[in-house]
């Protein structure tokens, strides 16, 4: 059994070798011998990637009908197997198959299963960085309880000396007594400020989740109602009418879909659970791979979407957390642009300290009162000028402080009925470089 795992992935490794130099010809011969080891071996893992690769080189000269049905095989392995790596790369490459095919929502479904995949890697990573943080935790307060004992010993043997030592011992405790009674003072302090901080965010909760309950409930009731309106259509054969109220459905479900979502980042941001490390990103691939997730429903309102980042374009920021930004961002800049309009992304670079993202779409605009409360720090708004449109702030929130995480500015340029400009402008280099 051993023998045969080593020579299939001696064989497969050879046939991506060759798959990378695109020689085909070479290429197939080894992934196909591969594979049938691997069957033999009973390799799942191995195996999904095998699949994958086969998959690749048949896709990347063009035969779909070959191509397709291992890109099935290896996703269909993958659900039965507890790698979320596999999971997740087998579901992107079904994403891709069915946007190639046309088939985009399929490919909307594949997408959000990537996403859950990659979020469960995710979660995965933080459950392990907990239990690390833990585990120090309990050496530390084991290494203060060995502290203690000793103290307690050296006072009992202290004791058994002369009156001299006795009346030290006496001035250690006094001091001793001294010392906790300033850290008893200094706990209470800290006690009060976490209280009081804790019942800000109570406070906050108590009103963001009924904001987010009254919207989610007016989003069931709009597609309650909306479905009793498409039973009846469905009877007349109205297949406009039926197409419209389908669309519909989608709009409002997408919207709370990420009103969810975006609640879940707020409060993993507001309990500091979420992981940030601020490192070197070309925005270009950020901004690429973000819109990607997006050409199903840009598709849909027949919206044009420029992505004009320069190449070189580099920033210092948190790359979940800029991910998050964009999403919410591009995900209203679409929500508020009509049918067949424009959206596009750029980059400024008016001075040597900041770069300027910019999200610029030719939608509904808003007036100057609208365009300063949402830059308020604490305001919540709901939006219920234009229906089906769900929306707390709470999305807007979310950018305005994982930009400030950051070290970034968030603005807003916008006119009622001419499109909005949303511009975050990030660091250059980290906040302990000199510029």
């Amino acid at each position: 059994m051993l023998i045969i795992t080593n020579i299939e992935r001696i064989k497969d490794n050879i046939g991506i070798c060759y798959l990378h130099l695109q020689n085909y010809a070479e290429a197939e011969p080894y992934l196909t011998k591969s594979i049938l080891l691997l069957e033999q071996a009973k390799d799942t893992i191995q195996l999904i990637g095998s699949y994958g690769n086969l998959a690749t080189l048949y896709y990347e000269q063009y035969k779909d009908a070959q191509a397709i049905p291992y890109f099935i095989k290896a996703y269909e392995l993958a659900k039965h197997t507890d790698d979320f790596k596999s999971k997740k790369n087998t579901a992107k490459n079904m994403a891709v198959v069915e946007e190639n095919r046309k088939n985009f929502p399929k490919a909307i479904e594949y997408l959000k299963e990537y996403d859950q995949w990659k979020d469960s890697i995710n979660n995965q990573s933080r459950i392990y960085a907990t239990a690390k943080a833990e585990e120090k935790i309990a050496v530390e307060k084991e290494q203060k309880q060995v502290a203690i004992l000793e103290a307690k010993n050296e006072v009992q043997e202290a004791q058994r000396n002369t009156l001299l030592y006795s009346s030290i011992i006496l001035l250690l405790l006094l001091a001793t007594s001294f010392y906790f009674y300033r850290e008893k003072v200094k706990s209470n302090k800290i006690i009060n400020a976490q209280k009081e901080s804790l019942d800000e965010l109570n406070a906050t909760k108590d009103k963001l989740f009924s904001i987010v309950s009254h919207d989610l409930r007016s989003s069931v009731n709009a597609i309650k109602t909306s479905n009793t309106k498409l039973v009846d259509t469905l009877e007349t054969e109205n297949l406009t009418a039926v197409n419209s109220l389908l669309q519909n459905n989608s709009s409002i479900v997408n919207g709370a879909y990420n009103l969810l979502d975006n609640l879940l980042n707020w409060a993993m941001l507001q309990t500091k659970q979420s992981y940030f490390e601020i490192t070197k990103l070309r925005l270009l691939r950020i901004v690429t791979h973000v819109a990607y997730n997006y050409k199903a429903m840009l598709a849909d309102k027949e919206i044009s979407f420029d992505n004009n980042v320069k190449k070189n374009d580099v920033v210092f920021a948190d790359q979940e957390s800029l991910k998050i930004i964009l999403r919410n961002l591009i995900d209203n800049a679409i929500k508020f642009s009509h049918p067949k309009g424009k959206i596009q992304i750029y980059t400024e670079n008016k001075n040597d300290h900041f770069c300027n993202i910019i999200i610029e779409d030719e939608g509904m605009g808003m007036d100057n009162a609208t365009r300063e409360a949402l830059l308020k720090d604490t305001i919540l708004l709901s939006k219920k000028k234009h229906e089906n449109i769900i929306g707390t702030g709470l999305g807007m929130q979310l950018c305005k402080s994982m930009t400030k995480k950051n070290n970034g500015k968030f603005s807003i340029e916008s006119e009622l009925g001419k499109g909005t400009k949303m511009i975050i402008s990030l660091p250059k280099s980290l906040p302990n470089e000199s510029y």
